[in-house]
């Protein structure tokens, strides 16, 4: 059963009085006291009103569900085998799990490699992405995979210049593209931007393509965490203005005689910026296509979220049309920077059965002979088991796994450890590793070795991301070498079985006591 923490999430803050005793419906204490200080969500609401709907802290932390879906991906087991080998010689010398290939490709006309399958997706306005991104840029780029710039950040930058209405330079753009493709391994990976309505109203795409020379980009519908535009909060009255001038969705109205006294006297201590409603249309989405292309654009993804499935429906075929060349969709549960924390537990499709139903559309237009673009499951994936799983439901289609808050928490934590190794302290969390950056970073040496007399400048987030990418890249390859799979092209869909009926329903996989029924009684029949 799925099943939700109401009214005392650490994701809001917030506790019941009788933890012991709760309501399993409403949340509540089973008995609501009056004098009670209001520790619960409802009584932090009493006091903070819409503040309570988001996560917290803003800006130093990210947040993901914590709804118990009916399937997700412990539901399936990886079926390993003791015959045979694909893409090394069969016999014992040759099928190691170090010989596996994790090299992807994305795209057909102009396609980019990836050392490794995975993709970071569209990190951008929030301030815990911006306060970490030189340490996600430069640990992409060394690992080879794919960085995405998210929504909004020519809009919030402090020094962007306008002209016309229209972006004529954003210094925090051009710096977060920069920390990646200083680091770019030639040959591999690439720095994608994302956009939204406003970013297309500000002119965003000409800007990036034409004058800092951004060679891919992404149309965003949405994300897993969501169905609304992004938001963040604003700490001063004069960020906010500005971000009304520049127009966006401000909430309290800054300009407000009434706001204004209550900002000054600390009632509103901060304020919310909100992006509108993307609405999509066939023949506007094949325009917004072509104008990237005629930009300069390269490549052109799409971004979709966990809607309704007549919407995965359009972006499926909408993409196919228009020879999009990557598409992500991100299931419901995955994670945010701020989204509303109620509607991230209890709206859109969880990522099993989207990527379930991705599978069926992307399948029958492969079947007819129609273009199928780089397809990327995202939503909650962080370990090499999921990643595996992720391949084989989405299999031959699946081209990456995309995974932000995760690597984002391997930059905060290299950042943070790093960071006080280099001040000459030792937390006692790694004092049983060593002392230096060499010892307790077990890429220490491996990345010295790599660049030498620059191993100086990597980000410590950078290393935290490179080695936290190389543990899942050694456990994919051992998964997958149990499987007998020695390249990602090779994973099947029956390279997993679903462990549960609704599994098998939802998914099309096949029941574990179901899988090789037929060869099996050929064997045992003789």
């Amino acid at each position: 059963m799925a099943m939700t923490r109401i009214n005392r999430s650490a994701a809001t803050g917030s506790k019941n009085r009788t933890p012991g005793s709760i309501s399993p419906f409403s949340g509540m204490c089973v008995t609501c006291v009056e004098g009670c200080m209001g520790t619960c969500e409802i009584g932090k609401s009493a006091i903070r009103g819409a503040e309570c709907i988001y996560p917290q802290p803003f800006g130093i932390s990210t947040s993901a569900s914590e709804k118990d879906y009916p399937v997700d991906f412990s539901h399936f087991n990886i079926m390993g085998t003791a015959v045979g080998a694909h893409g090394v010689a069969a016999d014992s010398e040759h099928a190691v799990f170090t010989a596996v290939d994790l090299e992807t490709t994305i795209g057909d006309a102009n396609p980019i490699k990836l050392r490794l399958p995975f993709v970071v997706p569209g990190l951008g306005s929030t301030f815990v992405a911006k306060r970490n991104w030189d340490g996600l840029a430069v640990g992409c780029a060394i690992s080879g995979t794919l960085l995405t710039i998210g929504e909004n950040v020519c809009g919030m930058d402090d020094d962007s210049v306008i002209k016309g209405g229209q972006i004529a330079k954003s210094p925090d753009m051009e710096k977060r593209i920069k920390s990646y493709r200083d680091w770019q391994i030639k040959g591999y990976g690439d720095i994608v931007v994302q956009f939204n309505v406003e970013d297309t109203n500000l002119g965003v795409p000409r800007y990036v393509l034409q004058d800092l020379g951004i060679e891919t980009v992404e149309l965003k519908w949405g994300q897993g965490a969501k169905d609304i535009g992004g938001e963040v909060r604003l700490r001063t009255i004069e960020k906010a203005r500005e971000m009304k001038q520049k127009g966006y969705i401000v909430l309290p109205d800054p300009d407000d005689p009434e706001v204004v006294e209550a900002y000054e006297v600390g009632g509103v201590k901060d304020f919310e910026r909100h992006s509108r409603l993307g609405m999509v249309t066939e023949d506007g989405f094949a325009a917004g296509v072509r104008q990237m292309r005629d930009f300069g654009a390269k490549r052109v993804f799409l971004k979709t979220g966990a809607y309704r499935p007549v919407d995965l429906a359009r972006a499926v075929k909408y993409a196919s049309d228009n020879r999009i060349d990557m598409l992500t969709v991100d299931g419901a549960g995955g994670g945010t920077g701020m989204s509303p924390w109620r509607m991230m537990n209890e709206w859109g499709i969880p990522t099993i059965e989207l990527c379930s139903l991705t599978y069926e559309y992307v399948d029958h237009l492969a079947k007819k002979g129609k273009y199928v673009p780089s397809v990327v499951f995202a939503g909650g994936i962080t370990l090499e088991d999921q990643i595996m799983k992720g391949f084989a439901l989405g299999a031959p289609y699946v081209k990456a796994i995309g995974m932000a808050r995760s690597s984002l928490a391997a930059v905060m934590v290299g950042n943070t450890i790093g960071s006080k190794l280099l001040a000459g302290e030792v937390p006692a969390a790694v004092k049983e590793f060593g002392t230096t950056m060499d010892e307790v970073f077990i890429t220490g040496v491996h990345l010295r070795d790599t660049y030498g007399d620059d191993f100086e400048k990597l980000h410590p987030g950078a290393i935290g991301v490179y080695t936290y990418y190389q543990r899942l890249a050694q456990g994919l390859r051992q998964l997958m070498a149990g499987t007998r799979k020695f390249a990602l092209e090779y994973i099947t869909r029956d390279d997993i079985c679903s462990l549960t009926r609704e599994a098998a329903d939802v998914s099309g996989i096949t029941y574990v006591t179901e899988v090789d029924k037929e060869e099996a009684w050929k064997i045992i029949k003789g």
